[in-house]
């Protein structure tokens, strides 16, 4: 591994522990496996606890007198009634409404924020904003290196770190827990469907102390560690940059209307744009696709979908669901062929397979 990609806090814990694949995600290693099956994992994480590197997921902060106004102008997502102590999921659009990321927010004072970003280069896109429009703020990249903890017993693991008052923590909000004579935040949080939490650890010399410490507690929770499940994921409906969501497609079609105001109230890069296709209607619109034959292994690249001879999508992430028994996947549909049932094939390798389309989540 060239030494261009960062290694995190926890990357001699994860090596110790056997990880077997990575990937990259914002210049930094993202563990991947640790030699277990996708469906090993996926039923070990719904039963249990499991511990996560996510580092990648840097954050991008903004302090300073103009620090609302800028994050403001990012995001379509209204933040006048946000609370410090939240966090929000949001999309950061551009100019033409092409998602840029769509990272979750803390808001830590009036005047300072975090993006928790996805996979793109958030930091030099906000600091381009910031000095073309002459905001009086500073943005910069904290040495915060987040540690997921998930699954069921997820908070019996966290309360025997962080004391009982973690289980005062409501989904989606953030709190500041002592830990190693610091101060750390803990977000109830994280990219699954299940249960979870993650630890904004600041101090990355502290990582390998505190990897030591979780895996600890969660022994008798059969804790082990994992990374984002692809099964959970789908079956979830969550998407992910990169794959699911790019500067090509805008929030309207990925179902992520919810987070857009369009009344014109606020002031936001690429407003415009938006309310255009608001009012024009989208052209396709991210659906759930079921589909069968033999279980189907992680798509590596995109599956093509058909009616007929005209291809309406494609899958950009497929995987086989033990639970529900069939062969999943997300995938961007043409309007004419969006609706809920409609009869599909998809085009998996060398073979055909009949499918529908349908609603997500798949599973909550």
């Amino acid at each position: 591994m060239s030494r261009r990609i960062r290694r995190t806090p926890y990357t001699n814990r994860v090596e110790s522990f056997g990880v077997s694949g990575f990937s990259v995600v914002n210049h930094m290693l993202f563990p991947k496996s640790f030699g277990n099956s996708i469906e090993s994992d996926y039923w070990h994480l719904h039963e249990n606890v499991q511990i996560w590197d996510v580092s990648c997921q840097r954050q991008v902060e903004i302090r300073g007198r103009d620090a609302a106004r800028l994050a403001q102008w990012m995001t379509p997502r209204d933040l006048r009634k946000a609370q410090v102590g939240q966090c929000l999921y949001l999309p950061l659009i551009d100019d033409t409404a092409g998602i840029v990321n769509d990272p979750v927010l803390l808001k830590l004072a009036e005047d300072r924020f975090w993006f928790s970003i996805a996979d793109s280069d958030v930091l030099l896109w906000a600091k381009g904003l910031a000095l073309g429009a002459s905001l009086n703020v500073t943005v910069f990249e904290p040495d915060v290196s987040p540690l997921a903890v998930q699954g069921p017993k997820a908070e019996e693991v966290m309360a025997c770190v962080f004391g009982e008052q973690i289980r005062n923590l409501g989904f989606f909000k953030f709190g500041h827990f002592s830990l190693f004579d610091t101060t750390q935040i803990v977000a109830r949080s994280g990219y699954s469907k299940m249960d979870g939490f993650e630890i904004y650890l600041n101090d990355s010399d502290l990582g390998e102390e505190l990897w030591d410490l979780i895996f600890q507690a969660g022994k008798s929770y059969q804790i082990r560690p994992g990374c984002p499940n692809l099964i959970d994921r789908v079956e979830a409906g969550l998407l992910s940059y990169g794959n699911e969501l790019t500067k090509d497609n805008n929030p309207l079609e990925c179902r992520l209307k919810q987070y857009c105001d369009l009344s014109g109230d606020i002031d936001y890069l690429g407003k415009r744009a938006l309310q255009a296709i608001a009012q024009r209607g989208v052209e396709r619109k991210m659906r759930g696709v079921v589909f069968g034959g033999e279980p189907c292994a992680a798509c590596t690249k995109p599956w093509p979908v058909y009616v007929d001879n005209c291809q309406v999508g494609q899958i950009t992430t497929g995987i086989y669901s033990p639970r529900l028994k069939k062969n999943i996947g997300l995938s961007m549909i043409n309007s004419d062929f969006w609706d809920y049932g409609q009869a599909v094939d998809v085009h998996v390798s060398n073979t055909v397979r009949s499918g529908e389309v349908a609603r997500l989540p798949f599973a909550h």
